[in-house]
């Protein structure tokens, strides 16, 4: 399942992704998008995985967007602008997004580990992930309109999510880079460690998500996914139908056992 542009390797539950570019910076090419899209792919429908972390290797996570590309399209929009050109500089911007925020199809538990710099799309499928983990001198930042072009692949969504409206514009609109510690403090990220615990911290999270029941823990990505534009009785209802599915499951009886004996449960997924 690995290819040149990702390293993918399996620990048990847990599974890690490696962006593999580092003499590029991982940018974000969309070869290197079809790979993840691939890969995730066949992940999605492995029952037997509980979480998954995305990381870059070298000294990023990914640096953003490929300037060739990007230049490229520019080209092209400037000499035919309008009509068939913008459509078709249109549905191949909308399909590189959906290449890399196939991270989102996930239906286990996702982590970005950023020792480096993410910047512009490189943080955008940061985002993309459930958590984030970032060093703390890390270098994060959606610099679009610094760029001179709209910010793309979900971040107008993301981000207000994340941090809220009005810090969202200001990160939007100026596009400044900030590091992992202030990533951390105004909610960018979950937490912001040294620079050589950042893999091993994302590693730890995740095998601490996987410990729990997958059913259950699937369910709550399931839930929280929906929760952004569902009313509370949809909610309910939705949290109702989770719970009466998982008082079928052994899972939810060894949990219950667990407890009684006060040691750790053996999940198993089913």
């Amino acid at each position: 399942m690995s290819s040149p542009l990702l390293r993918v390797e399996r620990d048990g539950g847990v599974v890690l992704l490696t962006f593999q570019d580092p003499d590029r910076l991982n940018a974000m090419t969309e070869a290197m998008g079809l790979a993840l899209r691939d890969a995730t792919g066949v992940l999605r429908g492995d029952a037997s995985l509980r979480a998954a972390v995305l990381t870059g290797a070298g000294r990023a996570f990914s640096a953003g967007g490929d300037l060739e590309m990007i230049e490229a399209k520019a080209r092209l929009g400037a000499a035919s602008p309008g009509g068939a050109v913008r459509e078709e500089n249109r549905a191949f911007m909308e399909r590189f997004y959906r290449l890399y925020l196939s991270v989102r199809d996930l239906p286990f538990p996702t982590v970005a580990a950023i020792a480096g710099p993410a910047i512009g799309a490189g943080l955008c499928v940061a985002l993309g992930c459930d958590v984030r983990v970032a060093a703390r001198d890390a270098k994060l930042g959606l610099n679009f309109t610094r760029l001179g072009i709209h910010p793309g692949m979900g971040s107008s969504w993301t981000l207000p999510r994340l941090v809220g409206p009005a810090r969202a514009a200001e990160l939007l609109f100026t596009g400044r880079i900030v590091d992992g510690l202030e990533a951390e403090r105004i909610g960018l990220v979950n937490r912001a460690v040294e620079r050589a615990e950042v893999l091993p911290a994302a590693l730890e999270l995740a095998r601490e998500m996987a410990a729990s029941a997958p059913l259950a823990v699937r369910g709550a990505k399931q839930a929280l996914a929906r929760s952004l534009a569902a009313t509370l009785d949809e909610q309910l209802r939705f949290e109702a139908e989770q719970q009466a599915l998982n008082y079928e499951s052994a899972d939810l009886r060894e949990g219950l056992k667990a407890a009684r004996e006060k040691r750790a449960p053996r999940f198993e997924g089913r």
